[in-house]
């Protein structure tokens, strides 16, 4: 056995486990955040190794080809685990009580205000409430606009 055989064993078997461990954790975590944590790090961590330790034994052209895959999930995994987060918290699964800190409250209701019809003046979020901010009780003289670009026609 050489040194080429115990590293690919090593990877092979590494990512094996890690894949495992995080199919285990998916099922096991009680809730959507801790979930999505079980099912994009240690998934893609063990892809990784699995196919490192296939492109060890491979030839390059063939491991190549394996690069593009590895490149393929360590994008598209987060973006994934985002929108399903994302989705999670907008549906009302997430229980608010177990969040330490909560981004996504003031964002979220400036939506919500703006799909219900109401216009919502662009102030920063930790100056003032989403609920003081509806142009509906701003004078319309008070309510920020587009600046105007240099050419006077229109906003920039």
């Amino acid at each position: 056995m050489t040194v080429v055989d115990v590293v690919t064993a090593v990877l092979l078997l590494t990512g094996a486990l890690s894949c495992l461990l995080g199919a285990l954790g998916l099922v096991r975590f009680p809730d959507v955040p801790s979930r999505l944590q079980a099912a994009t790090k240690p998934q893609t961590l063990g892809l990784l190794l699995i196919l490192v330790g296939t492109a060890i034994r491979l030839e390059f052209e063939s491991a190549a080809t394996l690069l593009l895959v590895v490149l393929f999930q360590i994008f598209t995994a987060p973006v994934i685990s985002q929108i399903v987060g994302r989705s999670a918290y907008r549906a009302g699964t997430l229980r608010s009580d177990e969040l330490v800190v909560d981004e996504l409250a003031d964002p979220m209701a400036r939506d919500d205000l703006r799909a219900a019809g109401t216009p919502v003046a662009d102030v920063a979020v930790a100056d003032v409430a989403v609920a003081d901010v509806a142009v509906a009780d701003v004078p319309a003289d008070d309510v920020p606009g587009p600046a105007p670009r240099p050419d006077g026609e229109g906003p920039s």
